[in-house]
């Protein structure tokens, strides 16, 4: 059976990721130990609260590399909601700037919106031939976050939203893929796009 590691750093309120994944056809283990996380088919990177303190969360235990190396080998990974955004090269909250993972370059800001945070459903704009949005691209997923990126990283596929003003809702680049909204609550929609990416590698 297919297998997904969903990255444990400390964040709570991660067992709905859990639970989605597991649904959508995979073997889940929620775990932050190496030797799993290499082995597994696929590694899912959740994220719950600041940047600031994921980044903290995956520093104390190596997570950030294991990010990165699982992207150079080009091995499946899905980073959803501040996972998404430590993918990017910084964050700044509050006035202070924190280094993120550094797989595209660019830097999450807060939303430029007149309510904020951008809390509900809303619809996206997908490529035409997004694989991650196979589907769905007419659909509506489910968003809570108060910071985004608007930098498309290059030689990417970039979906896009819109409160306020544009911002990244997705990211597929080659084998990694990353939504800024919450799949896990999205309904049937956010269940198709786990299948579809499990689906890449099962």
């Amino acid at each position: 059976m297919t297998t997904v590691a969903v990255l444990d750093y400390g964040a709570g309120n991660v067992r709905s990721a859990v639970r989605a994944a597991a649904a959508a056809g995979a073997e889940v283990t929620l775990t932050a130990d190496h030797d799993v996380i290499n082995d597994s088919d696929g590694l899912l990177v959740p994220g719950v609260g600041a940047f600031s303190a994921v980044m903290t969360g995956l520093q104390n235990f190596g997570g950030g590399e294991l990010i990165r190396t699982r992207h150079a080998q080009g091995r499946p990974l899905l980073g959803i909601c501040v996972g998404l955004q430590v993918f990017f090269a910084r964050g700044e909250e509050h006035g202070v700037q924190t280094d993120g993972i550094g797989l595209w370059p660019g830097a999450v800001t807060g939303l430029k919106a007149p309510v904020v945070p951008h809390m509900g459903w809303s619809q996206v704009s997908a490529p035409e031939d997004s694989q991650m949005f196979a589907g769905i691209r007419e659909e509506r997923f489910y968003f809570v976050h108060s910071y985004a990126a608007t930098q498309p990283p290059p030689d990417t596929k970039v979906t896009t939203a819109r409160h306020g003003s544009d911002f990244i809702a997705a990211v597929e680049d080659d084998t990694t893929w990353a939504a800024q909204f919450h799949p896990e609550k999205s309904a049937e929609a956010g269940a198709q796009l786990l299948r579809n990416w499990i689906g890449t590698f099962s």
